[in-house]
């Protein structure tokens, strides 16, 4: 088992974290799932952002985005989320994982392996 969850350790896995309007967190989710971009994607439906833009300290109600994917999906993933997300500059910090539960890193790696469609 030790040996399993090795391999996982190098950054093959990440969490993404995207920040946004809470009305457009549940589209962007389903974008990134159906393109193939993620395997899975929690919502933390209402945080408060403090942020200072354009010179001014800003306040905002927005929904946060865990994004789970592969390290070889990130590119094309942010390109995505640049594409559904409604900001200019969107919060997009990225995390490598460097541990779990084996069978669900493994998951996230290639998460149509153990789809029983």
């Amino acid at each position: 088992m030790q040996q399993q969850a090795a391999k996982h350790w190098s950054g093959d896995v990440l969490l993404v974290m995207v920040s946004c309007p809470p009305g457009k967190a549940d589209s962007i989710a389903l974008g990134l799932l159906e393109a193939g971009l993620a395997a899975c994607i929690n919502i933390v439906p209402s945080i408060k952002s403090f942020y200072r833009w354009q010179g001014k300290v800003q306040q905002d109600n927005e929904s946060l985005m865990l994004i789970k994917c592969a390290a070889n999906n990130l590119m094309a993933l942010q390109e995505r989320v640049l594409e559904l997300h409604p900001y200019e500059l969107p919060e997009i910090i990225t995390v490598s994982v460097t541990g779990g539960l084996p069978a669900y890193l493994d998951w996230v790696l290639q998460p149509y392996k153990n789809n029983s469609e």
